[in-house]
């Protein structure tokens, strides 16, 4: 029988966490320069630089320019550039570098039609935006970012030295739709480990807080941001993930804590590890469609934080709190966290508070 009052969740050891929403900030390290300072005259005016892996894909992002398709919230301006325009390559120290992800990248969906801007109120809003207009798998770089968003409407300030994207997928199954943000989680931590092994590096090993953030040494370095529409019965899904490559401020980055680790002079980009996360996202994501999340379990739960965690529950009903001291098992198959009771009662927790006995 469901509980239908809310619960407040406190850790007993191995913290987990249920925040309300707040503001977080990464450190900014200096003024936005960008080599298009022409188009940018105007705080609303924005500009979108579209490029394909493939011939085929430049004929897309010459199309869209053309028919002039795309467009922002709240009537900002848009400028369509395509790579091909470009005068010179882009010279800038904070730019995405669009030919080394390219060059990169090997596969055949994901991550293969780029929208890139030197600065947007958020990468989110281009995709859900336009979703009906851009290719599947279209994935959008910002190398600042506005108004980021995070879940439950959280608002977040992302610039320079963080890798900050969201891309397009459909799907056709409702119930697994909540589940795609941990095939997602799991691809970006399995990902900084293929660079690091590909290089030689020793292991940054970001961990899985769930539902949706990313963990290193114990501080928040990233976050992941799934949100979608029905429509046409199927479900058009834009999805984002927010990661601290190379900002040390307010937390850490990749990148100081590769330093600590390596006596090798290295540091990751957001290009390398971009491409290394299509790769084991598409890979991943083909598993969960085909053979269902239960097959990438035991790996995502080599990567998250909360195996035998112990939690207190508490309960208020009526005029008494009750608690009750849990441990979780795992994930339930509609993806919230499964604990077991000392009374060996079985529960599902959710992060809004609410939780469910399983029978």
């Amino acid at each position: 029988m469901p509980f239908t009052t809310s619960l407040r969740f406190f850790t007993l050891r191995n913290s987990i966490y249920f925040l309300s929403p707040r503001k977080f900030t990464f450190a900014y390290k200096r003024p936005f320069s960008t080599s298009f300072s022409s188009a940018m005259d105007s705080n609303s005016s924005f500009i979108l630089l579209l490029c394909g892996k493939s011939t085929a894909e430049n004929e897309i992002a010459k199309s869209i320019k053309t028919n002039n398709t795309l467009k922002l919230p709240d009537n900002n301006e848009v400028s369509i550039l395509l790579q091909s325009e470009l005068e010179q390559p882009l010279k800038d120290d904070y730019s995405f570098r669009i030919d080394s992800f390219m060059n990169s990248l090997s596969t055949n969906q994901f991550g293969r039609f780029l929208i890139w801007s030197p600065r947007l109120p958020s990468t989110h809003d281009v995709v859900s935006k336009n979703f009906g207009e851009l290719p599947l798998g279209t994935v959008c770089v910002a190398d600042f970012q506005l108004k980021g968003r995070g879940r439950s409407k959280n608002v977040w300030e992302s610039p320079a030295g963080c890798l900050m994207f969201s891309f397009t997928l459909q799907m056709e199954d409702g119930r697994v739709v909540p589940l795609l943000q941990y095939v997602m989680s799991l691809a970006i931590t399995e990902a900084i480990k293929d660079v690091c092994d590909k290089n030689g590096l020793p292991c940054v090993d970001v961990k899985i807080k769930w539902p949706n953030d990313l963990y290193l040494n114990g501080l928040k370095v990233g976050g992941i941001l799934c949100t979608s529409t029905y429509k046409s019965k199927k479900f058009n899904v834009s999805a984002g993930i927010g990661l601290n490559i190379d900002n040390e401020k307010p937390t850490t980055c990749l990148n100081a804590v590769l330093k600590e680790l390596s006596v090798v002079v290295y540091q990751f980009s957001r290009e390398e590890i971009l491409a290394a996360f299509f790769e084991k996202f598409e890979k991943f994501y083909d598993i969960f469609i085909n053979q269902g999340f239960q097959t990438l379990e035991e790996l995502y739960y080599k990567a998250w934080l909360h195996s035998g965690q112990r939690v207190i529950v508490q309960e208020k009903n009526e005029e008494q709190v009750v608690e009750n001291v849990v441990t979780i098992q795992g994930l339930t198959s509609s993806g919230y966290l499964l604990a077991i009771g000392d009374d060996n009662q079985m529960y599902e927790l959710h992060p809004d508070g609410n939780r469910q006995k399983h029978h």
